[in-house]
């Protein structure tokens, strides 16, 4: 089993195109009411247009931020190179690129257009690693 993470947004193709754009997702299926966002060819995140299909499980828009008390975490190989992209793209960043010592790897953290908390990290223990291969 693999988690495949759906949000709810107001606007799809922009919400797609700030995942795009900050973190170098690619757009897996596109339209104005669905998106399939996928990394390296697999599928990591899902967005959904609040106002269409009968989904009735989906959440309340009128109740905000979305996502209170959930967090969108991505795992990459490619930390730095990820951080610099996002702030190229002019994502709010919450918390800049730093070492978590509890998770001895490195992340940081964005708020997307609709609210949603955005972490990026390292694999876990990565720094501890990096450390040991260095010395």
């Amino acid at each position: 089993m693999r988690p495949q993470p759906m949000i709810c947004v107001a606007d799809v193709e922009q919400s797609s195109a700030w995942f795009q754009h900050a973190l170098g997702f690619a757009s897996g299926h596109g339209g104005p009411e669905y998106e399939q966002l996928t990394s390296e060819g697999q599928l990591v995140l899902q967005l959904h247009a609040w106002d269409v299909h009968e989904h009735p499980h989906l959440g309340d828009p009128k109740i905000q931020p979305p996502g209170n008390g959930a967090v969108l975490w991505f795992e990459s190989e490619q930390i730095e190179q990820d951080f610099e992209r996002a702030k190229k793209a002019g994502a709010e960043v919450l918390e800049p690129l730093h070492v978590n010592p509890l998770a001895n790897h490195l992340e940081f953290w964005l708020r997307e257009p609709n609210g949603y908390v955005v972490v990026v990290a390292s694999p876990y223990g990565q720094v501890g690693s990096r450390r040991e291969n260095a010395a």
